[in-house]
């Protein structure tokens, strides 16, 4: 029944028609007690032919009434004309986000800003016990102030009790049928309420999800040519991510992640969580702003145009060497390695290249090596329309390697108005043997590939390097690198890899006293190692006393000694510098995700240790696993917490720390068997990393005693894991603070007592 301009409902006179939707119109209308506007909806005459459904009506009407929220459109009253029930609400000036996203995706800043004010309002309700069911862009209005959330609750005062299943669905999808399938939707239901099962809280997080997904690509999470297709993609597709914009923060994607998960166990429980990393990552767009672009630029890959393929090595250490170069132009930001090198072999447009990296040119060659004679061509790009700037093409012999680098970094200069600095060309020529620096490159080639294989060879050639110039300063920090990182993956004990270690780079340090790499791997081995956190302050103080030091003793730095020295704030401020410049780099993400945690800003933290899980590189992306697993089982998310486990395991069946944490999972879980055939690997404990990974498994079981015993044993190991556990707070080790044994660990450790033991 559609009420004429006029209509009395009781004190309220209609005044227009505002729309018609499933639930009945819409009506402007005034309440002639207090003089003001109203909006009146009325609902389905259903409720009319069933006192038991008029009954909860008006239940579930009162305590939708007691919501006070700035972000929630008030329901005002109920009442009924004719035997139509009506609502009557705060009228609303504005347009719906419906409406507005028929013009696209909304602005970065806009969307979330929006999306903290219905995570506010969503969570205000759910607090009091209340759920939206049907939260989508057309129950969002936009008003000047800021985000009004409709229709609050609505449908769970039309829908009866009933529970359906997937065939049900379908067929209420297709017919608009209500009571006794679903409520909702279609493009924003759970999967839960997909299938007609009860729901709660988390249906709201999913729609809330599948909101700012739309309103950051302008695209649906989940659609298809039918509602039929539409269920289908949300019961068994996943959202494509890849559609958001590349600017989007990293904490974004995480909530993202969390809100879209299938399994409402393993989803979002509180969108109190989701405003706050929205909240944080607005905050870190605000302060880093826009400002006028300096100059930057991504130098790609040379591509080896040799007639032998195995002079790739040489074509990449070129282009690395010429990015060495660069990095010395004061004001020019330059990408590191890792980052521009991570588009080898992918044929990416040049502009999608730039955006990535974020940088204004792109700098792309090639190298032909033939005998002693190389022909080297270089372009730079302006990424904005491809253009060429500068090219140039370079026939020399292989002994003019060093001037041709020099020459292409300052022609890059004059091309972008920079000035290079007087002193790079002499401070970067590593060695005067050509040889030597050739066996180098292919050194750097071999262990880039984070293999058995290329860990093998690339040992190999720096030996070899070394033994064609002893003097080669750089070749022996390098290999002495090359050892910590074995001592770090558990593949050589301390007490082989340390004096090793420590013979290698102090052989770098008497050839060249100001090396930054070398003071850098004193400085880890003082921390992790002696405990100095004293002398490691001082080492990396010299690593950093002669100007800009590489992103590898940067990321050092935090990992090894600032996150475990108190000192994590400093960390996050310059690894999030570290990662503008390096963006895809694994062990920045990582170093970045430990200084926040230990700075206890847990959900930026587990976000990018999502990342680098999803990139799958090697033992990284283990222990991320291992570390996640651990965050998400202090917090008592146990379903989470294997989910994690069990793809350390995978990923890496022999490690300790992947065995003892999934243990440790599966006993908090109760699935006791598995974990001591699992726990059984790791006895009696005597192996180096054993007592670690045992240490894990003890404090999964919840036994902090045991833990405690095991960990004074990987102390006198000096597994430089227990750091990461104790001092950082990872993989659950906040719980050990609040132990009587907590004092004693620290003083082993030579550390100051952390905080309270809140996870």
């Amino acid at each position: 029944m559609a009420f004429a301009a006029g209509t009395r409902l009781g004190p309220y006179a209609v005044t227009a028609l505002i729309g018609v939707g499933g639930m009945g119109e819409v009506y402007k209308a005034t309440d002639t007690r207090l003089a003001r506007t109203v909006a009146i909806k009325t609902l389905s005459s259903q409720t009319a032919a069933d006192p038991e459904l008029r009954q909860r009506f008006a239940r579930e009407a009162k305590a939708i009434s007691s919501l006070s929220h700035p972000r929630i459109c008030t329901l005002h009253d109920i009442g009924c004309h004719d035997g139509v029930d009506f609502l009557v609400m705060e009228y609303l000036e504005g347009e719906t986000l419906a409406q507005r996203l028929t013009q696209g995706a909304l602005a970065l800043e806009e969307a979330l800003r929006y999306a903290i004010e219905m995570a506010d309002a969503l969570e205000a309700a759910h607090a009091r016990g209340i759920v939206h069911r049907d939260f989508k862009p057309g129950n969002v209005t936009l008003t000047a102030g800021g985000v009004k959330l409709l229709d609050f609750g609505i449908a769970k005062l039309v829908t009866a009790p009933g529970v359906g299943d997937v065939s049900q669905t379908l067929t209420a999808v297709r017919t608009g049928m209500t009571r006794g399938a679903v409520i909702g939707s279609v493009n924003y239901m759970s999967p839960e309420q997909a299938r007609g099962a009860p729901v709660d809280e988390g249906t709201d997080i999913w729609a809330f999800g599948c909101v700012l997904y739309e309103m950051l690509t302008g695209e649906k999470a989940f659609d298809g040519p039918s509602a039929a297709d539409t269920t289908i993609a949300t019961l068994e597709r996943e959202p494509n991510l890849e559609e958001l914009p590349t600017s989007t923060p990293a904490a974004v994607r995480h909530v993202l992640r969390r809100c879209l998960e299938k399994d409402a166990k393993r989803r979002l429980h509180d969108l109190g969580d989701a405003r706050t990393e929205l909240e944080d990552a607005l905050s870190a767009i605000g302060s880093t702003g826009p400002k006028e672009q300096r100059p930057s630029i991504a130098v790609l890959p040379f591509a080896n145009m040799s007639a032998d393929p195995e002079n790739e090595y040489f074509s990449d250490g070129l282009a690395e060497e010429i990015l060495n170069a660069l990095t010395q132009i004061p004001g020019l930001k330059v990408i590191a390695r890792t980052s521009a090198f991570a588009f080898k072999g992918k044929n990416e447009d040049i502009r999608r290249i730039a955006e990535a990296l974020n940088v204004v040119t792109v700098l792309e060659g090639s190298v032909r090596k033939a005998g002693n004679r190389i022909r080297v061509t270089a372009q730079l790009i302006a990424a904005a329309d491809g253009s060429h700037l500068w090219s140039k093409r370079y026939d020399r012999e292989l002994s003019d390697v060093f001037a041709v680098q020099d020459e292409i970094a300052e022609a890059i200069a004059a091309a972008l108005r920079v000035t290079i600095s007087a002193q790079a060309g002499e401070t970067r020529k590593p060695t005067s043997s050509v040889a030597a620096y050739d066996a180098f490159l292919k050194a750097e080639y071999y262990l880039g590939k984070l293999t058995s294989e290329g860990f093998r060879r690339g040992k190999e050639c720096l030996e070899h390097a070394i033994a064609l110039d002893p003097r080669f300063a750089l070749a022996h920090c390098a290999l002495g690198r090359y050892v910590f990182v074995m001592y770090v993956g558990h593949l050589i004990p301390p007490q082989d890899a340390v004096p090793l270690v420590r013979k290698h780079v102090e052989d770098a340090l008497r050839l060249d006293s100001s090396l930054a790499e070398g003071h850098g791997m004193m400085g880890c081995l003082a921390a992790m190692y002696d405990y100095d956190w004293t002398e490691a302050d001082r080492r990396f103080r010299l690593a950093f006393a002669h100007g800009p030091v590489s992103i590898d003793v940067r990321w050092q730095r935090t990992n090894f000694f600032l996150a475990h020295a108190g000192r994590a704030p400093e960390g996050v401020e310059d690894l999030s510098l570290a990662r503008a410049e390096d963006p895809l780099n694994p062990a920045v993400l990582w170093t970045l995700a430990v200084a926040l945690r230990a700075a206890r800003r847990d959900a930026e933290a587990d976000a990018l240790y999502e990342e680098v899980v999803d990139m799958d590189v090697g033992y990284m992306s283990s222990i991320a696993a291992v570390v996640l697993s651990g965050n998400h089982l202090a917090r008592g998310a146990i379903q989470e917490s294997l989910h994690f486990a069990e793809m350390a395991y995978a990923r890496s069946p022999q490690s300790p720390w992947a065995i003892g944490q999934l243990a440790g999972a599966l006993a908090r879980d109760g699935q006791l068997e598995r974990s001591n055939v699992l726990a059984d690997q790791l006895r009696p404990g005597t192996a180096f990393g054993a007592p670690f990974g045992l240490a894990l498994v003890a404090l999964g079981a919840g036994d902090l005693d045991q833990a405690a015993d095991w960990l004074e044993k990987a102390i006198e190991q000096r597994d430089m894991w227990v750091s990461f556990l104790l001092n950082v707070g990872n993989i659950g080790g906040r719980a050990m603070w609040s132990s009587p044994r907590w004092p004693p660990l620290a003083s082993l450790m030579n550390v100051p007592l952390r905080g309270s033991s809140r996870a």
